[in-house]
Formats: C-alpha cells, structure tokens, sequence
C-alpha cells in the first residue's frame, strides 16, 4: 500500500504527525511505502534566513510573545508524551525550506530519501540545528552517508527547486491548505496530525478498498499563518 504525505520540515504537527503514521504502519502490520511531499509554508521567506520562531508567529498571528511561548510549549509537551523528546519548537528558528527539501528530493534519488527526512526533522526539532542554508545541509548530507561536494552543487545549482514547488502545487489542487496531509492508496486523505488509531482506521479501510473519503479530523495543521492547537473539549 501507498501513503502519500506532504509535510513541511519545521511544521511542529508534521514531525510529531509522522511519527504517530509509522507507529499506525506497525500497528497496522502490513506493508506500506511512504513517499514524501514537499509543502512549503512560506514560499517568499528569504532564502539562507532565518529568525526566532516566537517571534515568527507574532508577526504572523499577532499573538502576543507570552501566549506564543505557551502555544509551543504545548507541542513540545504532546511529543513529550509520545515519547518525541527533546522536541524543540519554541527555542527555535524559522526560514526559508526550499533548500531543504531540495536536499531530500535529491536523496531520495540517492535512495537515501527516508533516511534523509528523518535526519532532517532529528536536526531540527531533536538539536536545532540550522536547516536554512547551504553549509548545514552539505553537512547533514555528509553525516548521512551522501557526497558532500555533489550536495553542495545540488543545494547551489538549485536544480531540485522545480521540482519542490511542484509537490506543494499539486497538494494546493487537492485544496490541501496545511500540513501535514496524508493520502492513502490514492483513496483516503487524512488532515492534520492525528492520533494512532484515526491513522490505524483509515489505512485498514484503504485496504479493505472503501469508498474514497476525505477524514478532516480533530488533529492539529500547520498552514501558512503559522501552526494551530486544537482547542479543549
């Protein structure tokens, strides 16, 4: 079975959402290939720059630097709890992806794609590291097994750059708005990071070759005005 996911790499709801969908894979014991999506938050942020995520969301939402910090500390608390942690969100910095991805789009051609993915989101969200400029991800490539002189011709030449901005055009003509998104065997599209078992439910009714629907559940998104916690029942 295929599940398409379209993520962005410092959207805190698609690291943690990723991993709630690998434990739903092994719950749900079949095979399963996952094949990654870039979707950009911010298209027009500039390239190589980069600034502190509260302040980030405070220019976007115009939520004030307090509620901000609570919001993050929120997320950085569910990942806690699904065992994510560190998971740095708030103490954070934010820019420009493209280079990023680029950098995946190309390993995955290496065959290195998910190795790559991951090693992103543990550079991010598990070290904060810088993911916003050439040097960083010609390291993180290196780290990974891949050759760092081709990577930097890659991340330079911006050849992948078409490419990258084509998968979040093709999540927009979906009317997909946020991330992370998930389509299962072409059938079941799933919104938001949600919980093991909604992940569980709509890969068994794909398989089981249902009616095609769309499940817009209660998980949290992250769009380009920033990332949304679900409010308390």
């Amino acid at each position: 079975m295929r599940v398409d996911l379209w993520t962005d790499i410092i959207c805190p709801w698609c690291g943690l959402g990723r991993h709630q969908l690998d434990q739903a894979i092994a719950k749900f014991g079949k095979d399963v290939e996952v094949v990654h999506h870039s979707f950009q938050l911010d298209e027009r942020a500039p390239v190589g720059v980069s600034e502190p995520v509260a302040e980030m969301l405070h220019k976007k939402k115009g939520v004030p630097l307090a509620q901000v910090k609570q919001m993050t500390a929120r997320v950085e608390q569910l990942a806690a709890a699904q065992g994510l942690s560190p998971y740095i969100v708030g103490d954070n910095r934010a820019g420009n992806t493209s280079m990023a991805h680029e950098l995946a789009a190309w390993a995955t051609e290496q065959g290195k794609g998910e190795a790559m993915w991951k090693a992103l989101y543990k550079a991010y969200f598990g070290e904060a590291r810088s993911i916003f400029d050439v040097e960083s991800l010609v390291t993180l490539a290196v780290e990974n097994g891949l050759d760092g002189a081709v990577a930097r011709e890659v991340l330079t030449s911006r050849k992948y750059a078409t490419q990258v901005l084509e998968d979040g055009r093709a999540a927009q003509r979906m009317g997909v708005s946020g991330v992370p998104f998930v389509v299962i065997d072409g059938k079941y599209g799933v919104s938001g990071a949600q919980p093991t078992d909604v992940f569980v439910e709509a890969l068994t009714q794909a398989w089981n070759e249902r009616a095609p629907e769309v499940v817009l559940g209660e998980g949290a998104v992250c769009g380009p005005d920033g990332c949304e916690v679900p409010r308390s029942t």
